[in-house]
């Protein structure tokens, strides 16, 4: 897998300047330093030299012109010709999607090739008119979400975990309530049942970590093996969670949520103390506890009608304070 190209940053271009003008550095010297290529190099100090009294590349004026460049860029149109913008209009009335045009121009090579992106782009910054063609009729594009690094798929969780065979592999999940900034944690032991309600204080990445951390807190490291979650962003910290607890982390494959049913089946018992549109703001942290304790003191069929904290008790013992 190659390398994810990125920008050169300020701090970049100000470590370019010293080592290039002052410390007389190669240009390939400097590439290995900053873990460039030496032609990424050779292009910065080449598009960005201010002319002073001699053409001299500079860190700050070159950081502004290469901003200067993204807001041009962003005001070009992505669909250059008549012609092809002509195409994307026709076959998007025929009922054709972005990805299929894009699929299908370099397909024919008839026009010039353009990526469904570029139509999107097109569509919501030039021709809005166009939306009613769109499969969904979205007013606004909504934004992708964040990649999360590291992830190991559930497709590849031991059997041990999947056969509830050992105590300490927890699922988590977050109840966050549409357009509304707090929400609440989910952790469930998968063999036990036990569980743990915590409101969040945003859907950050940051306040999941912060929770989970707490409440795990409380459990006996041996008993913290594993950690199974879906593919929120909110979860984008599992590796600080892992390095904190000595654990391993998992994911749901995308959109396969129920994958992690045990949790999924404990967020529905809380919908009845909290229906959908519930402000967790407005909720103080004594009544989640309040509704955390009746669920781990509620008899459960699979538990052949134990309660999770009896189970828990039974094969962790009792849990601090």
């Amino acid at each position: 897998m190659g390398k994810h190209y990125s920008h050169l940053c300020l701090w970049e271009r100000q470590r370019l300047f010293e080592w290039y003008h002052y410390d007389k550095k190669s240009i390939r010297e400097i590439g290995r330093l900053l873990n460039r290529s030496h032609s990424t190099i050779s292009r910065e100090i080449r598009r960005n030299k201010t002319d002073y009294y001699v053409p001299t590349y500079y860190p700050h004026p070159a950081q502004h012109y290469y901003k200067s460049r993204l807001i041009q860029r962003s005001c070009r149109k992505p669909l250059k010709s008549t012609e092809t913008r002509r195409y994307v209009r026709d076959k998007l009335s025929q009922g054709w999607s972005p990805e299929i045009i894009s699929g299908r121009l370099k397909l024919d090579e008839e026009l010039r090739h353009v990526s469904h992106e570029a139509i999107y782009q097109y569509i919501y910054k030039h021709a809005r008119e166009l939306i009613c063609f769109l499969a969904r009729h979205h007013k606004r594009r909504r934004k992708k979400s964040a990649s999360i690094a590291n992830k190991i798929s559930i497709v590849d969780r031991p059997e041990t975990i999947n056969n509830r065979l050992e105590v300490g592999h927890w699922e988590s999940d977050s109840i966050e309530p549409k357009g509304r900034k707090s929400g609440l944690n989910v952790l469930l032991e998968r063999t036990t049942r036990l569980v743990q309600t915590t409101k969040l204080s945003s859907k950050k990445s940051i306040a999941t970590f912060h929770v989970i951390e707490k409440r795990l807190a409380r459990i006996p490291d041996k008993f913290i093996k594993s950690i199974t979650y879906d593919n929120g962003t909110e979860n984008a910290r599992h590796l600080q969670i892992n390095a904190a607890f000595k654990c391993n982390s998992y994911f749901c494959q995308p959109y396969h949520s129920w994958e992690k049913g045990s949790v999924e089946q404990i967020n529905g018992l809380i919908r009845r103390y909290f229906p959908k549109g519930t402000d967790f703001s407005e909720i103080h942290h004594a009544r989640i506890k309040e509704v955390e304790t009746a669920l781990n003191n509620r008899p459960r069929k699979c538990l052949r009608f134990k309660t999770p904290l009896e189970v828990y008790t039974e094969m962790c013992g009792a849990l601090s304070p």
